[in-house]
């Protein structure tokens, strides 16, 4: 298939980057991101299974994080798969209406993230600086509605980018990137309605950075209130709750915005790569790690499923004896 097409042809395949020419590092690659697929998969289903099995973490903050973990999964099944796919049978291709599906689902997914960890902002801000109105404000109706706004957002916005994207004919299938994304395809259009796009980009990049901007603010109350806590145990576990948070948030907007503003390559980049990769798989394969290395609710959680599981077959095993 031809790399560079005739203006404003029609596209019914893309080409993917292509991580290596040689044969062995194509199977490396597969290896490498099969290897953060499972990580990153696996971790997030302990962090759904802890929640869903454990009465004890049905409260606000777990059920955010449980719906947290539900669209990391979802966020690198969208990408990785068809990178993997595609190194294991050494081709590039994905189809028009498969990248039409990666834009989506990936932009559904990252937006559904930056809005509810400003949602999990705000709840940590409500159950540390007003704690007594906390069952009042965050209650199960309250946090069943918040759920459902930011996935219903989250799909309209990517709806208006997804349309926004594809409006525009293509004048090349060569995609800088391992898979669809925005901004190395709108250097692949051949007329100004693309301009629209990049306005839309840059408004999203304004409003990720006023979500932010909230979160910062929200911990410094946070913070401010928790300087005044007598107790050094109760400290403790403030920040065991809320540094985690910020930090996963700080990354993942700052690696995104950096990515989305700054001019696509028109060749392969590794630092395009990179950057790619640090806000696309690390934020989800880290979450889980972040979330739960110093969550002694959690940690109790994952051992009482492990303890059942051992339980249940050691139970199998004398039943068989």
């Amino acid at each position: 298939m031809n790399e560079h097409l005739d203006n404003k042809s029609y596209v019914s395949v893309f080409l993917l980057l292509e991580f290596s020419a040689i044969r062995e590092l194509q199977i490396l690659h597969f290896f490498l991101f099969l290897g953060l697929y499972l990580i990153t998969v696996s971790g997030n289903l302990l962090i759904i299974a802890a929640v869903a099995f454990d009465r004890r973490l049905h409260t606000p903050m777990y059920f955010f994080l449980m719906n947290l973990a539900i669209q990391d999964i979802g966020a690198v099944s969208v990408t990785l798969p068809k990178s993997m796919v595609n190194s294991l049978m050494n081709t590039r291709h994905i189809s028009y209406a498969g990248c039409v599906v990666q834009v989506f689902g990936y932009l559904f997914f990252a937006v559904s993230d930056v809005f509810l960890l400003t949602v999990m902002g705000y709840d940590r801000y409500v159950a540390i600086c007003n704690p007594l109105q906390y069952e009042m404000v965050m209650n199960r109706t309250a946090c069943t509605k918040n759920i459902a706004a930011v996935w219903v957002a989250a799909f309209l916005y990517s709806l208006v980018h997804t349309i926004g994207t594809f409006v525009c004919p293509f004048c090349s299938n060569v995609i800088n990137q391992f898979f669809c994304e925005v901004p190395q395809l709108l250097t692949l259009a051949c007329s100004n309605l693309y301009l629209i796009e990049i306005g839309a980009i840059i408004i999203s990049v304004m409003l990720a950075f006023c979500c932010f901007v909230y979160v910062v603010v929200t911990y410094v109350h946070i913070f401010s209130a928790v300087l005044k806590i007598p107790s050094i145990q109760g400290r403790k576990k403030v920040f065991s709750t809320c540094l985690p948070h910020l930090m996963v948030f700080s990354v993942f907007c700052f690696t995104i915005c950096l990515a989305y503003l700054r001019p696509p390559s028109n060749t392969p980049s590794y630092l395009d790569f990179v950057l790619t990769v640090m806000y696309t798989i690390f934020p989800p394969m880290f979450n889980p790690i972040i979330y739960s290395m110093r969550n002694k609710d959690i940690k109790n959680a994952f051992s009482k499923l492990l303890y059942l599981r051992h339980s249940s077959g050691s139970f199998t095993t004398s039943i068989g004896m």
